[in-house]
């Protein structure tokens, strides 16, 4: 029966309807970028996750795709005036979703309480749009990465997010286990780096993923697997 609900829910479609079909490398090109919209059109995923560079390029060229950006990325140092005036920028560009990087400095300071009034902060200028937050699991301790999932649900953030892809390591399955123990029920989870394989998008989504962050869906999907998960 296990088998026979993988066979059913988990088609190709159904797992292209959760994932964040990601471009964020430094050098990503216009013409990497219409590649990868093309693609997300073409399969219907969840989202293209782009530097925050081509969200008006996007949104003119390709106005059905839901458009998700990165907020202090990738090492999250940013101050919170600075997060702001990026998430807003990228908020009149149309812009539809956010993945912020917290400060990690705070988490190690156990600055918490200025850690959770960034991630309010910008979800209230948000209001309905969705914010994601990046913890970097792979720089977390344990009791770190429990702390952080109770200030992201008391934040009102939507989804807690491993990992940036620039980072160390990506998602784990420990991780992942950790965070449906201890966040709260509005939030969701966001599983990206190192997603490499078919049956790691299966796996997290199976374990309670809502999306998935990797640039390599379409390629893992469709037999050309050649490149690593972002």
């Amino acid at each position: 029966m296990q088998n026979l609900w993988y066979s059913i829910a988990m088609n190709d479609a159904y797992i292209y309807k959760h994932v964040d079909h990601t471009l964020l490398i430094a050098t990503a090109s216009q013409v990497e970028i219409d590649k990868l919209c093309r693609e997300a059109i073409e399969y219907k995923t969840a989202s293209v996750c782009v530097p925050p560079h081509y969200v008006k390029y996007i949104r003119t060229k390709y106005p059905e795709l839901v458009i998700c950006t990165v907020v202090g990325f990738p090492l999250g140092y940013h101050s919170i005036s600075t997060k702001a005036v990026e998430l807003q920028t990228a908020l009149e560009e149309s812009a539809e979703e956010f993945d912020m990087v917290i400060n990690l400095a705070d988490v190690k300071n156990k600055e918490f309480e200025t850690i959770q009034t960034e991630i309010t902060v910008l979800k209230h200028i948000l209001g309905t749009r969705i914010l994601k937050v990046i913890i970097e699991t792979c720089y977390l301790t344990e009791e770190e990465k429990i702390k952080m999932c109770e200030i992201v649900t008391n934040s009102g953030a939507d989804y807690i997010k491993t990992s940036t892809g620039f980072g160390t390591a990506g998602a784990t399955m420990a991780d992942i286990e950790l965070f449906k123990k201890y966040i709260g029920e509005n939030v969701k989870i966001k599983a990206a780096g190192g997603i490499k394989t078919r049956e790691d998008m299966v796996e997290y989504l199976n374990a309670g993923c809502d999306r998935l962050g990797t640039s390599s869906a379409v390629k893992i999907l469709t037999g050309d697997n050649k490149t690593n998960g972002y």
